[in-house]
């Protein structure tokens, strides 16, 4: 079977390699020239755990292809997968541009039937923008070639995105005719065999099963931040109120660590996407609007916290930064809250210093030489007068502390994650905040 995946960022790269590894003939499509001839040449454009190692593998053996002419393919494949960016626009709404762009290019050269899927996450409705553009093109030509329309929205988790791929806990596809669903059970057929579940439904619910999904898991999130900052204002622990209300079967463990805000490509604008399409249809989305309100503060929490130690008086400071990225195992800075963090250090004349253990070209590409780039997390210390911790890396959870604290000019510690047990530094000589947490110096 041979499939095409337009987009070789984050999602059709790893879609494409990981199909690739299970058998298909898969051919990655991008209008980037450059990017196309690195992929060729082994250079993979992002950090992710197991892709570079499966990206050389197949791409030897034949079953990963790299082109930037999507007209080329079309007549070979059986299955499209568009895969394009949707960044959201001034109003919160997703961009369809690059979508409709394949479209377009699709209607134009297709000669035999193709099964179109959107693998981009995109508002209910997109799949029936997408066939009237493929019709629309057909008929400029004056031919009608039959083709259908597909949802099949990912639920990678960025740092784990090969695992959850090839170890799904749902697929979800959403078809419209009986071509289409044999097609899209052909290729998963893999997953099918493994009992990994494939769930098929009609294609308006499978668009917005995606944006629902990423939608409660920012809300779990807001929510226990919310709670968090209530506890500290109560002389609550909220890393107790955690363990208490996860054990509720009902609610369960996940998402409900309290920290310094959600950050990547996927919740905030897919929050932003679902608000703006509730609003183009005469309803208020009051709940989300809320999470994103909450999420928006909570980027500045870590920043409150210092300012209010040194009494808003943060002029010359020298304050470490540990971990850019907006979450572990990956680079991507997209909406990270460590990029509020920092624009709120330097707007109040601080002398920054940061570190992560792959982000920092990433960060020099967005900040250039506002700030200063670490060799590691002991370089970032030295005369620091603050060291707050944003992204959870394994790396910073056992440092050594007695080095820690001799390179610091002031014992500080801000941890953004809850990563660290207050009454252990404490007695090791640090003052400790976290957050929604009882720090032990103020017991």
């Amino acid at each position: 079977m041979k499939i095409a995946i337009v987009g070789t960022g984050y999602v059709g790269l790893v879609t494409g390699t990981c199909f690739a590894e299970m058998g298909t003939d898969v051919y990655c499509v991008d209008i980037d020239k450059e990017k196309i001839e690195r992929l060729k040449n082994g250079i993979i454009p992002i950090y992710e755990p197991g892709l570079e190692e499966l990206v050389h593998k197949n791409h030897k053996n034949g079953r990963l292809h790299f082109t930037t002419e999507l007209t080329e393919v079309l007549s070979c494949v059986d299955v499209l997968f568009s895969a394009v960016g949707t960044p959201p626009g001034e109003d919160g709404s997703a961009d369809l541009t690059y979508v409709l762009d394949v479209a377009r290019t699709v209607g134009r050269h297709m000669e035999k039937y193709v099964l179109v899927v959107t693998k981009s996450t995109v508002p209910v409705g997109t799949a029936e923008k997408i066939r009237q553009v493929i019709l629309e093109e057909q008929r400029k030509r004056g031919v009608s070639i039959e083709f259908d329309i597909a949802s099949n929205p990912e639920f990678l988790k960025e740092g784990a995105a090969v695992k959850d791929f090839m170890n799904p806990d749902r697929v979800v596809v959403g078809v419209e005719t009986e071509r289409a669903q044999k097609l899209m059970t052909k290729l998963y057929r893999p997953f099918l065999l493994n009992n990994f579940p494939v769930i098929f439904m009609d294609v308006p619910s499978a668009e917005m099963t995606k944006y629902a999904a990423n939608a409660m898991l920012a809300t779990r999130i807001s929510f226990m931040n919310d709670i968090a900052n209530l506890c500290e204002a109560v002389n609550a622990d909220i890393n107790m109120v955690r363990k208490g209300i996860g054990s509720d079967t009902r609610i369960g463990r996940s998402f409900l660590y309290a920290g310094c805000g959600y950050g990547g490509s996927c919740f905030p604008k897919d929050v932003k996407a679902l608000i703006k399409t509730a609003s183009e249809n005469d309803r208020s989305m009051r709940i989300l609007q809320a999470a994103e309100d909450v999420n928006e503060e909570q980027k500045r929490i870590l920043f409150r916290k210092l300012s209010d130690y040194y009494k808003d008086d943060l002029k010359g400071k020298c304050i470490a930064v540990w971990g850019l990225a907006f979450k572990p195992e990956t680079d991507d800075m997209r909406e990270a809250p460590a990029l509020v963090v920092i624009e709120a250090l330097l707007n109040a004349g601080c002398e920054v210093v940061v570190y992560d253990p792959v982000a920092m070209p990433e960060a020099k590409r967005r900040l250039g030489d506002r700030i200063k780039y670490a060799k590691d997390i002991y370089d970032t210390v030295v005369d620091a007068e603050a060291l707050l911790l944003v992204t959870e890396w394994k790396e910073f959870r056992l440092p050594a502390w007695s080095a820690i604290k001799e390179k610091m000019r002031v014992p500080l510690i801000i941890d953004g994650r809850n990563i660290y047990d207050a009454k252990e530094l404490h007695e090791l000589g640090f003052i400790y905040y976290c957050v929604g947490g009882r720090s032990a110096n103020e017991r």
